[in-house]
Parts: structure tokens; sequence; C-alpha cells
């Protein structure tokens, strides 16, 4: 059996440039964008369109998801922090599985990045779409017809908003990195306040009995609950695709996702507790732009949901943007190893960003977001999402032990039980979502593996070099055995 293709992290850093000019991209993230850009790219739809299916799940216990969500995230997160900090290149999770697990890995984890953000991106759109009409209908009194707010499946024709947004977002990336650093942290200021607003005025009316029963589907409903939670904290991995745009990658990548999961989950948790405390459970499940509710039953008036639909609107457009930026770098490094056509790694010279990747990602989101029903697949989102969360802690422990002298700006603390730990918790949530998920997501790997083996595996820059490479990373191992 050969053996398999596997890059070294110091190969990943030397062909991006990390450590001088990341492949004609230009430094100018330092670390309060790179924080505004993962609260961006994590804060948007999960709470404020996705609070009511959480909700309808667990019930008041939702808050319990909401923390479980977190540590399955968090322990993860440890190990994007470590990995992010010594390979600081554009590719993220696709980058670090090449330099731990190897390439056919890394293929199919680029795979499933591509289900987990294109499927994100267009339901987050979806999602805009709704507080977008229920911000036209607090200014004006009248909404978009359902024919453009709303695809087939939906009951529509097509969904209007959610290409405007995508097309808004990819114009935003393509004039520049600083350009949408600035935007993000800008509309990340604007989510925070609204959010925090909302605290307010829910906390104002919180009323103890409206938590109980706390966990009327018991620990099924919790379990339940924490698989759509999860949904929520889908982004916060976007920031390790800055590496080759950060002033001190390996410093500061690390430090900014921590913040970020301490942020959102504070935030979450206390977002989801004045909404049930304002107005019970009952009448948060499943009901379309939740918290623009609940500030019309607290306030008595429209004006309030209207300035939360602005919130909203302002904070899923953020989404996009962050999300989408992810995309393209991943793109970009899948390119540049070969496995996916070199169009993607094409860096235009006056705005240092990947114009032609860009745009073919905002054509492609942009179809299923316009006419497609997304629900069907938002389970299959949730599962390749945990499974590549899984292959980052394994990568981890693989890289720990090929590479005990790699330079580690941060350590997960308590290893190895840390990656273990999170390997565990990503295999219960997928369990969680169902046979039906299961089956779907084989077929999705199975296909993914079909275009790696007729495009990915001859195309690869390592095709012609894997016996120096094998040799090489034996000549590498072989020391450390003595």
């Amino acid at each position: 059996m050969p053996a398999p293709r596997i890059k070294s992290p110091r190969a990943l850093v030397a062909e991006s440039g990390a450590d001088r000019e990341g492949h004609g991209l230009k430094r100018t993230m330092g670390l309060f964008q790179l924080i505004c850009f993962g609260v961006g790219a994590i804060v948007g739809t999960g709470i404020f369109v996705g609070l009511s299916d959480s909700v309808a799940q667990a019930g008041p216990a939702v808050v319990v998801s909401y923390v479980l969500a977190a540590i399955t995230c968090v322990f993860t997160a440890f190990s994007f922090a470590e990995l992010g900090g010594a390979i600081p290149v554009s590719g993220s999770s696709y980058s670090f599985a090449y330099a731990g697990l190897g390439e056919s890995t890394a293929f199919l984890v680029g795979w499933c990045l591509l289900l987990e953000y294109g499927v994100s991106i267009s339901a987050v759109a979806v999602g805009w779409s709704q507080y977008v009409n229920e911000l036209l209908h607090s200014l004006t009194g009248v909404q978009l017809p359902a024919a453009l707010s709303a695809g087939p499946g939906d009951g529509g024709f097509v969904n209007l908003p959610a290409v405007i947004v995508i097309a808004m977002a990819s114009v935003l990336l393509v004039r520049g990195v600083r350009e949408s650093a600035r935007a993000t942290a800008a509309m990340a200021a604007v989510k925070l306040v609204i959010l925090l607003a909302f605290c307010a005025i829910g906390y104002s009316a919180f009323k103890h009995g409206n938590l109980t029963p706390f966990s009327p589907a018991g620990l099924g409903g919790i379990g339940a609950g924490t698989t759509a939670a999860f949904f929520s904290y889908i982004g916060f991995d976007a920031i390790t695709t800055a590496g080759e745009e950060a002033k001190n990658p390996r410093r500061d990548i690390p430090v900014a996702i921590m913040v970020c999961m301490g942020i959102v989950t504070v935030l979450y948790c206390a977002v989801a507790l004045a909404a049930i405390g304002a107005i019970g459970g009952g009448q948060v499940a499943g009901r379309p732009a939740a918290l623009s509710y609940v500030v019309n039953e607290v306030t008595g008036s429209t004006a309030g949901g209207g300035v939360i639909a602005f919130g909203a609107v302002v904070a899923i457009a953020s989404v996009v943007l962050a999300v989408m930026y992810g995309q393209t770098r991943i793109l970009m490094s899948m390119s540049r190893d070969g496995l996916i056509p070199r169009v993607f790694e094409k860096v235009d010279p006056k705005t240092a960003t990947p114009v032609a990747g860009t745009l073919i990602v905002a054509v492609v989101f942009a179809l299923p977001a316009a006419f497609a029903s997304l629900d069907a697949v938002m389970n299959l989102c949730t599962i390749g999402t945990l499974a590549i969360m899984a292959v980052v802690n394994i990568a981890v422990l693989a890289l720990r032990r090929r590479e005990p002298g790699l330079t580690r700006s941060f350590r997960v603390p308590l290893y190895p039980v840390g990656p273990l730990l999170g390997v565990g918790f990503c295999l219960y949530l997928m369990y969680e979502t169902g046979w039906r998920t299961w089956l779907q997501f084989a077929v999705f790997l199975v296909v993914g593996l079909a275009i790696y083996v007729a495009y990915g595996r001859r195309h690869s820059t390592l095709a012609t070099a894997a016996p120096e490479v094998t040799a090489s990373a034996a000549a590498e191992r072989e020391p450390q055995a003595v």
C-alpha cells in the first residue's frame, strides 16, 4: 500500500509565503480585526433565526444545549488555535489535514468545507431575507411579495434578497481584505450593541415561571437542541483562513479564536434566557424572526422589533461576508496544491484578492439561496462540519507525534485528553443527526473521493514528487524513533 502523500508544515508555510507576504496577499489584519472577523463569522442566523429551532427541541434547557455545543467547539477550538499558530496559511482545516493525515483526507476535508460553507452561506442568506422583510414591514408596513422573497420550495419563485446579500459580499471581498475587515468590524459592533439592547429589554420583562418546565423533552430534547445549536457556532474556524493576511498570525490567531468563543457563548446564553424569560419557550419555538417578535411583545410596539430586525440584517450580512472570505481562501490553497483547477489560486495584483475565485463562489452559493429549500441538507451540513472538527483534533495528535519540534505558539491544554474529548463530542453530535444523515454523508464522501481520484490525485503538485516526499518523510521520522 503506497504511503500517504503528506505535506510537511514547513512546506505548507514556505509555499504560501506565510512568513513573508502570503501568495500575493497582504498582511493587513491585526488582533482586533481578527476578533471582529470571528464574531462576524459566527454571530448571525444561528441566534437571530436558529434560536427558535433550538428552543423547539430543548425548551428553556436550550441554554444547556448552547453550553454543550460550546464545549464541543471549545475543545476543537483549542486544536484550531494550536494548528493555526503553527501553520499560519489560508487553508485552515484543509491544510492541517494535509500536514497531519495526508492528501486524500485533506481533499475530503476541503470537500466537506465546501458543503459547510456553501450550505451555511446559502442558509444565512435566506435568513437575511426574512429579516429584510421584517425590517421593511416595520418601516413601511409592506413586505416583499412571496414570489420575490422565497424559493420554489418555500412557496415563492426566487429569493431575491438572498442573492443581493451574496452579491454585495462578493463585491466587497473583491475590493480588498482591508475594506472587508473594516466593514466586518463595523457590522460586528452593530450586532453586539443590538443583542445587548435585546437582553436589556428581555430581562426587563423576565418571569421565572416562563422557565418551567425547564426541560420538557428531557435529555433527548437537550441532545437534539445541542445539534441544532451547534449550527450557531459554525464559522469560528474561518479565523484560521486569515493566516496569510494577519499581521502576526502565530500570536494573534490563537488569541482571536479563544476570545471569540468566550464572547459568543456568553452572548448566546444571555439572549436565549432573555427571550424565553420574557414570553416563554412556547411562543419562541418555531417562530420566524423570533427576536423581533419578543421585543414587539414586550414593548407593545413594532418600533423595537424594527431595530432588532435592522441589527439582524447587519449581523447576517457580516456572516455572509466572513464565511465567503474563508471559502475563497480555502479554495485558493487547494488550487495551489493542484487538487482543483488553478483559476481559484489567481490573485489580482491590484486588489490582492482572488477575484475570479470569489466571483465563482458567489454564483455557486447564490443559486441554492435563490431557488432551493435548504432544510433537507442542514443536518448534512452539520455532520460534515463535525467530521472536519474531528479530523482537526486527530491532526493535532498526528503532528505532535510526527513533528515534535514544530514551533507552536499555543498548545492544546490537557494533551492528549483535550483533542480526544474534542473527537468524542463531535462523534456524539454526529450520532444525534440520525441514520438518514449518515447515509447522505456517506454518499457525499464517495462522490468527493471519486472527484479526487479522477482529478485531484492526478493533478496534485505532489504527484510527480511523491517518491521524494515519502523518502523525506521517512528520513524525518527516522531520527525521532532513535
